[in-house]
């Protein structure tokens, strides 16, 4: 797949659930930036839904109404600060948000799998996705090597399921467990209902299986920018410490 923007980054640990910067994504102008977290966005905000929607907020034009497939709408995905602990049983959700084909106004949809906490321990509180590319891409966050690039996608089928295996195939080595995969099926070209299929990785059945956002169509507003995949990887070794508690001896109260 031929690369189109590459982008390095400094690995750091998590504070209290935080990374303090969001990834964002423009497909337009193929540019891939870091964006601060402040402690006003955080105390305000929190966290998945609250950081969605401010991400959201500024990114869109105040002068005009923005439709749901105009370029400036965006796909935003965020798990919040208690992502990824593995004790805590929403642990692994995550929000997405975005401008609604079916309603033409802002929603989020709540779904499971590894993306999120993925993504966080890959060095990230949110992502945001904004433009469309000229052709079908996929947005590669590489949390072992920190980096995260944009790549042509042309030839990868459109079926969530051969997605995934492919994906896996080229990113996960011998650790499928490492890769989740955000997509949407062919059906949500064709709908304004579709959703957001989030993969994780069934080690008993050792095949990759799927959880849906399901709400407001933000699986067509991601396929109306041509984006087949966001795959994220991390093979780091995730326990009750790995998001930076305060107190590191919490669970043991």
């Amino acid at each position: 797949m031929m690369m189109l923007a590459n982008f390095k980054y400094e690995s750091k640990k998590l504070e209290r659930g935080y990374n303090n910067r969001t990834l964002y994504v423009d497909l337009s102008e193929m540019k891939i930036a870091s964006k601060p977290v402040s402690e006003k966005m955080k105390n305000t905000f929190t966290g998945g839904r609250g950081f969605n929607l401010w991400l959201l907020w500024n990114a869109l034009p105040k002068d005009r109404i923005v439709k749901w497939d105009d370029p400036e709408n965006e796909v935003c995905l965020a798990s919040g600060p208690l992502g990824g602990i593995p004790v805590y049983p929403g642990g692994g959700k995550s929000i997405a948000v975005s401008i609604s084909p079916l309603t033409g106004m802002v929603v989020d949809s709540n779904v499971g799998g590894y993306f999120g906490p993925y993504l966080k321990f890959a060095g990230w509180d949110a992502l945001e996705v904004q433009g469309k590319p000229e052709s079908e891409v996929v947005i590669f966050i590489d949390g072992d090597a920190c980096k995260v690039q944009v790549e042509g996608a042309e030839e990868l089928p459109s079926e969530t399921h051969l997605i995934v295996d492919a994906m896996v195939q080229k990113y996960g080595g011998s650790n499928p467990l490492s890769i989740s995969v955000v997509s949407a099926g062919p059906g949500a070209e064709h709908t304004l209902i579709g959703c957001l299929n989030i993969s994780w990785y069934d080690a008993t059945r050792r095949i990759h299986r799927f959880k849906q956002a399901g709400r407001g169509g933000i699986g067509t507003v991601l396929r109306d920018k041509r984006v087949k995949a966001i795959v994220v990887k991390y093979s780091g070794k995730i326990t009750i410490e790995s998001n930076g508690p305060a107190d590191g001896d919490w669970h043991r109260v």
